[in-house]
C-alpha cells in the first residue's frame, strides 16, 4: 500500500465500475483515505472495505455537509443512469447525469478538489465515423445517456477553462468485470453471457451476432482511470474526455472464445431496442492521443480477458 495524504470521495460507488475502482483506490491509498457513497443504503455490503455513506447526488445540502466534514482532494463522480435504463426514464436520467455533475463541478470550484468524471462511447452517434473513431469526432447521440455525457464533457471543459477546475475524464467502451452484475448498459451482454455460460444455460443475446463494439476488461479500465488521475496536468491536452480502447469484438466472436472453455455452451440471437443503440456507436476507437499524453496502454485482449474472466467469475459464483 502506498501511503498518501489524499482524501477521496466516490459517488455511485456500488455500480459495476464503482466497486472495483473503490477497491483499487483503497489498495493504493488506504481505507482511511476513501469514502464511498451511493443512493442505495444497502450498497454498504458491497463496499465493506472502506467507509460508506448513503448519498443522493442531487442533494445539494447533503453533499455540502460531507465536503465540509472532510478535506477531499479528489472526487470520483461515477453516479449516473446508463444507456438502456436511461431510455425508460429520460427526464430522471438527464437530471441525475447532468445536475449531479454540475453540483460536483461547482463544489470543486469552491473546495479545490480534483474531479474524475467518466464519459462513454455513447457520446458518439449519427455522423460519427464508426471505424477508428477519432478523438474529436462529431456525433449526434441517440440516447439520453449519450446526450447527457456529451453535454457533461463540455461542462467539464468549461469549468476547467473558466474556473481552473482540475477535471479529468475518459470515454469508457463497454466494461467487462466479474465482481458485480450488469448495470443496465447496452454493452452489458458481454458480462451476462459469462454468467449464463458458467451456469450451463443457453444465452439469449439482445444484439445480432455481428454487432461489433469496443470493449474493455475492468482491470484495464481501472488502470486507465488511475493513470489519467496521476498524470502530470501539463501533459493533458484534453479536458472534455479522452478516447480509450481495449478490444473490439462481436457477440459471435465472444461466444466462440467462451466455447473453447465450455464446449456445451450455446447462444441464440434475439435483437431488441438495444440493437439500434449499438448500431449508432463506434466499432473501433482511435486512442492515440491518450497513449501519447499520459501513456495509456491496455494489457488485455479477447483471449486473455475471457480466460481470466471465466476463472475469476467461477470462484465468485461458488
Amino acid at each position: 500500500m502506498i501511503t498518501s495524504q489524499k482524501k477521496i470521495l466516490v459517488t455511485g460507488a456500488s455500480g459495476q465500475l464503482g466497486v472495483e475502482l473503490t477497491q483499487a483506490l483503497v489498495t493504493r491509498f488506504g481505507s482511511d483515505s476513501v469514502i464511498a457513497t451511493d443512493i442505495d443504503k444497502n450498497a454498504s455490503g458491497r463496499l465493506d472495505f472502506c467507509s460508506f455513506r448513503k448519498l443522493d447526488v442531487l442533494d445539494n445540502q447533503k453533499i455540502k455537509e460531507i465536503l465540509d466534514e472532510e478535506r477531499f482532494t479528489q472526487v470520483y463522480h461515477l453516479a449516473a443512469i446508463l444507456s438502456a435504463n436511461g431510455e425508460a426514464k429520460p427526464f430522471l436520467t438527464w437530471d441525475v447525469n447532468m445536475s449531479g455533475l454540475l453540483l460536483i463541478l461547482d463544489f470543486a470550484k469552491t473546495y479545490g478538489f480534483k474531479v474524475f468524471c467518466p464519459s462513454s462511447i455513447a457520446v458518439f452517434g449519427k455522423g460519427t465515423p464508426l471505424k477508428n473513431t477519432p478523438q474529436n469526432a462529431f456525433g449526434i447521440p441517440t440516447t439520453v445517456y449519450g446526450i447527457s455525457k456529451q453535454a457533461g464533457e463540455q461542462w467539464c471543459n468549461y469549468y476547467h477553462d473558466r474556473f481552473g477546475v482540475d477535471v479529468r475524464s475518459v470515454r469508457y467502451p463497454g466494461l467487462i468485470g466479474y465482481k458485480t452484475l450488469p448495470g443496465g448498459g447496452t454493452t452489458d451482454y458481454a458480462v451476462d453471457i459469462f454468467h449464463k455460460a458458467i451456469a450451463g444455460e443457453k444465452y439469449n443475446c439482445f444484439l445480432t451476432e455481428d454487432t461489433k463494439l469496443p470493449m474493455m476488461y475492468m482491470p484495464d479500465a481501472i488502470d486507465a482511470t488511475l493513470g489519467i488521475m496521476l498524470a502530470n496536468p501539463e501533459n493533458l491536452s484534453n479536458r472534455t474526455s479522452y478516447n480509450i480502447a481495449g478490444m473490439s469484438f462481436t457477440p459471435k466472436e465472444l461466444f466462440k472464445e467462451i466455447k473453447k472453455h465450455i464446449e456445451n455452451f450455446d447462444i441464440e440471437y434475439h435483437p431488441d431496442y438495444r440493437q439500434q443503440i449499438a448500431e449508432s456507436w463506434p466499432s473501433e476507437i482511435d486512442d492515440q492521443i491518450a497513449r501519447t499524453d499520459w501513456g495509456w496502454n491496455p494489457k488485455y485482449n479477447l483471449e486473455s480477458m475471457v480466460n481470466d474472466m471465466l476463472m475469476k467469475l467461477a470462484v465468485v459464483l461458488k
